[in-house]
């Protein structure tokens, strides 16, 4: 299997994670600040998912192209 298929799989997998963490959240039935309130906990744990999702998938970028970064070798010292 080579890299471009490694990279879109995880790609993939990273995307329907977060389209899970999307489905979670609930529509508020009224449209001012304090419907809000109520749900905050749940925006917040979402929030924090998608930056750790979005942490995996730029380490895993790193790893399958070390040598496009500017200032690495092909080893990524």
């Amino acid at each position: 299997m080579g890299k471009n298929r490694l990279e879109a799989f995880s790609d993939g997998v990273i995307a329907l994670i977060i389209t899970i963490l999307v489905l979670e959240l609930k529509v508020p039935h009224t449209a001012d600040f304090h419907a809000l309130l109520p749900s905050w906990p749940v925006f917040m744990g979402y929030v924090l998912s998608f930056i750790y999702a979005g942490i995996y998938w730029n380490k895993l970028q790193y790893r399958c192209y070390p040598s496009t970064c500017e200032g690495r070798n092909a080893d990524g010292t």
